[in-house]
């Protein structure tokens, strides 16, 4: 007489058949947006062989999403405490106002005026943080209200108008910063890149990292494990606010005039980007690399549509609907997670705000 086989402490295993289509999920799930890059970029080249595989359109591309790419690599942070900083795209309007508005106006050096703006973009984020952390309004509220008082700063400053440097122009150093090129592709490349290098460091190798995914899984836990959560959340908004004065500077010297209303232009695509990003690389968690994957997705996909003759309201709509995508497969994926934490008898992750996370 045999002995029963013992039973798992966290109920019945999976059979060894499904581990291989698992690990085929797994995969799918962190690198098909990767591989959806590389499918749309060959099915655009295909279909505009003269135009769409070239040097000046890749560097095109490159050029025109560093601004909301730096934007979504902001966000990413916030979300991965579980919270939101809808502030991001008023803080681009205020911070590229003020970089022309210091130079014009104020005749400031740009090197100061630069720094001067990314402070101030820190100060507004740590403003946020203790909004929402130590006031405890909800971030979407707090974030929002900061915003528009941020907005009607803006048009304070302007008066509702542009912006105009005189005959002399802006400093050629300042729109350097944008339009210089480096290793023949444009400069503000590297700046997106030195960013999401710097921000992988931050979230998935230093410990300040891994309190603020800690943090955004189950914020009960890491209260109980010591992590002064409040403290970690005001860096997170802090963070977003330095990185939103950096993609102000970027922008006045792209524009090279200050428009008081261009920022929330930018809000939406950031979004996208961020919460399409958690999809990716780490799925169910905001991660900076899987952001870059998505902010690629999204660039290659308006750049091809618009060359193949879409109508203006196309990009809106395309924004807009991959937004609704990215939530509800963020959603998609943290529930996934939460139901194979439960299946491996350990707690699922809960968020004060958003869809869960794992660390």
């Amino acid at each position: 007489m045999t002995g029963a086989a013992p039973r798992s402490p966290h109920g019945p295993s999976r059979p060894p058949r499904w581990r291989p289509l698992r690990a085929r999920g797994h995969v799918i799930g962190a690198y098909g947006l990767l591989f959806l890059t590389a499918l749309l970029f060959l099915v655009f080249s295909l279909a505009l062989p003269g135009t769409f595989p070239t040097l000046d359109n890749v560097s095109s591309i490159l050029s025109n999403q560093s601004v909301p790419a730096i934007l979504a690599l902001g966000a990413t942070v916030p979300i991965a405490t579980g919270r939101f900083d809808l502030s991001i795209g008023y803080g681009l309007g205020l911070a590229h106002v003020m970089v022309l508005q210091l130079l014009v106006a104020g005749g400031w050096p740009w090197p100061a005026a630069c720094l001067a703006v990314i402070a101030g973009g820190g100060v507004v984020g740590v403003c946020n943080g203790l909004l929402v952390e130590f006031a405890r309004i909800n971030s979407f509220i707090a974030t929002l209200g900061t915003g528009t008082v941020m907005y009607g700063v803006t048009g304070w400053i302007t008066g509702g108008a542009r912006i105009v440097p005189g005959p002399a122009g802006l400093p050629p150093a300042f729109t350097d910063l944008y339009d210089a090129t480096f290793l023949g592709l444009p400069l503000p490349a590297f700046y997106v890149l030195a960013l999401a290098v710097l921000l992988w460091l931050l979230l998935e190798r230093l410990p300040l990292g891994r309190y603020l995914y800690v943090i955004g899984s189950n914020p009960r836990a890491a209260d109980l494990v010591g992590i002064p959560t409040r403290r970690y959340g005001v860096y997170a908004f802090t963070a977003s606010g330095l990185v939103v004065g950096l993609a102000g500077v970027l922008l006045a010297a792209q524009q090279q005039l200050g428009n008081p209303s261009v920022g929330m232009d930018y809000l939406l695509p950031a979004f996208v980007g961020a919460l399409l990003g958690s999809t990716a690389i780490r799925p169910g968690r905001a991660n900076a690399a899987g952001t870059l994957v998505a902010v690629a997705v999204l660039a290659i996909g308006l750049a091809g549509i618009q060359q193949l003759g879409a109508d203006f309201w196309v990009t809106p709509l395309f924004d807009g609907g991959t937004l609704l995508l990215a939530v509800g497969l963020a959603g998609y994926a943290a529930r996934r997670r939460a139901r194979a934490a439960t299946a491996d008898g350990r707690p699922a992750p809960t968020t004060g705000e958003g869809p869960p996370r794992n660390p």
